[in-house]
């Protein structure tokens, strides 16, 4: 299936058509923003699922609202996965700490939707794609939030926009105002908004051309991804999948398994925070 070879010809203009993977530059995108001279050339990616189409408002309102020119990267479908093509993909227990639950075809999908929006950020050759989840919203915060990431940019940068306050704390990297960039000593969840290198992103290709967990929580293995993430405090982010449906990647658990959860998951979460707590 073409959608899932990560070729970033994915990455679409918003004006596109739904005819599938392939990308025809446009003269013009919503929210474009030329580049400036001598500044890192970045771009918006916004992962977006196609059937989803009532989402299409809020993600054309998010692309009018970035400061830079973006595109659509085109969500793989959880549903339309196929048992080989998870196979290729998800390998459970490949890293320690072990992460002991499945993972959804949801979360498979997920993960290489971001996939895709990271090989987009390569093969484009820019310096460094803004990428965001539809769910998301941004406030008042975000423009300083976005300046300060982009004072820190360099080569192998991951800076987290977290929408979870109160949630990260570590070393200050840049103070702006009211806004902090750290290093956290554990990476929090979530991956709403990620302003992501293009030296970052050839090595989180490298380094999940399989995988045994969500997204998130590999990015939180620094040891093994060899990328370190910074967050930038406030984000300016909010995520609003409530206000827009529901979660496109969430599924029913019965209740074995919501208790099951609940016991294993500080467990894991405190194997993550001491491995994190070791390289810092």
């Amino acid at each position: 299936m073409q959608a899932h070879e990560f070729n970033p010809s994915s990455a679409m203009p918003l004006e596109r058509s739904h005819t599938g993977f392939e990308f025809a530059p446009a003269s013009s995108s919503v929210g474009a923003v030329l580049d400036t001279p001598g500044q890192p050339v970045i771009r918006g990616f916004i992962i977006h699922l196609d059937r989803a189409r009532d989402r299409m408002p809020q993600v054309e309102r998010l692309a009018a609202k970035l400061p830079v020119q973006s595109e659509i990267i085109e969500a793989v479908d959880g549903r339309t996965l196929s048992a080989v093509e998870i196979d290729s993909f998800y390998r459970p227990r490949l890293q320690k700490p072990y992460y002991p639950f499945a993972m959804s075809a949801g979360e498979i999908a997920c993960f290489l939707s971001h996939r895709k929006a990271w090989a987009a950020i390569v093969e484009q050759n820019i310096d460094a794609g803004l990428v965001f989840e539809d769910d998301v919203e941004i406030d008042d915060a975000f423009h300083a939030a976005f300046a300060a990431a982009k004072a820190c940019l360099k080569p192998g940068s991951f800076i987290r926009f977290p929408f979870r306050m109160g949630k990260e704390h570590g070393r200050s990297v840049l103070s702006q105002g009211e806004t902090d960039v750290i290093q956290p000593k554990r990476i929090g969840l979530g991956m709403v908004a990620q302003l992501v290198s293009r030296d970052a992103a050839i090595r989180l290709l490298e380094a999940t051309s399989v995988f045994d967990r969500p997204v998130d929580t590999t990015v939180q293995m620094s040891w093994f991804t060899r990328v370190s993430p910074l967050s930038v405090l406030p984000g300016g982010v909010r995520e609003i999948s409530p206000h827009l449906g529901g979660s496109t990647i969430k599924s029913r658990k019965t209740l074995a398994e919501r208790l099951s959860r609940e016991v294993l998951r500080p467990l894991y979460r405190a194997k993550i925070a001491l491995r994190s707590r070791r390289i810092i």
